[in-house]
């Protein structure tokens, strides 16, 4: 019988077995925003076999066992959301700058050898500009109500209401982040680097290649653990002040 059910959504499984990250990855199936889809439905659209895929889930299981990963379900969530801040808002302040100067060098002398590198650099300043203003609400906002509804052993009175709300808009902006990420493929044939390409139009690539991986691994964790266990915490608290 398979440690997996064809039922079970994407998210929930790389929440069980985060190494399986690699797997989902490579058969392009998206597990950040598209993680509430049940194994049968990426199934379907990527026109997988359902048993032939559960098994190949549980060979990777096995084959990383002993793999040193970061369990996000196993912290509380303060430990989460500071591990949160700590490793993907720091990388993504390290590397947004960085990919500034890459993306504005390359287009500028390669943009008349492939017009898709100045929709690649509007693209990239556009997507850089939602995530400070993202990371911000994150850490000034939300992240703090979810520390509180933690510590707190009854309900949480907060501005805006039912923690809900911001972790709606937040899920709206993950999107728009996909959306943007998987342009950018697109605009660099799946960040390939043609013949031609200088080593700073290679870095660019390996770079955006790099923070795909990343903002999927971060979204994965904020929307399939972090804010489905804060939602449930404040309705816990809700019911006990009702018991």
């Amino acid at each position: 019988m398979s440690a997996f059910s064809i039922q079970e959504t994407v998210g929930e499984v790389v929440a069980r077995q985060p190494a399986l990250v690699r797997l989902f990855e490579a058969a392009h199936i998206d597990f950040c925003c598209g993680g509430k889809k049940t194994l049968a439905e990426v199934c379907q659209e990527k026109g997988l076999e359902p048993q032939a895929f559960l098994a190949t889930l549980e060979e990777a299981a096995a084959a990383s066992r002993g793999e040193t990963v970061v369990d996000a379900a196993a912290m509380s969530l303060t430990e989460l959301a500071n591990h949160i801040e700590a490793t993907h808002h720091a990388y993504l302040r390290d590397e947004l700058p960085r990919l500034n100067m890459l993306t504005q060098r390359v287009a500028s002398v390669h943009g008349g050898d492939d017009t898709r590198l100045r929709d690649l650099r509007e693209t990239f300043l556009a997507m850089a500009d939602e995530f400070t203003r993202h990371l911000m609400k994150e850490e000034q906002i939300l992240f703090p109500m979810i520390r509180a509804l933690e510590a707190s052993n009854g309900p949480q009175s907060f501005h805006c209401g039912s923690i809900a709300n911001p972790i709606r808009q937040m899920e709206v902006e993950h999107h728009d982040a996909g959306a943007a990420l998987e342009r950018m493929r697109t605009l660099t044939d799946e960040y390939t680097a043609p013949t031609w390409a200088c080593n700073t139009y290679r870095a660019m690539l390996d770079s955006l290649a790099n923070l795909e991986r990343d903002t999927h691994i971060h979204v994965h964790k904020e929307d399939s653990v972090l804010y489905p266990r804060a939602l449930k915490r404040e309705a816990e608290l809700a019911e006990g002040a009702h018991a």
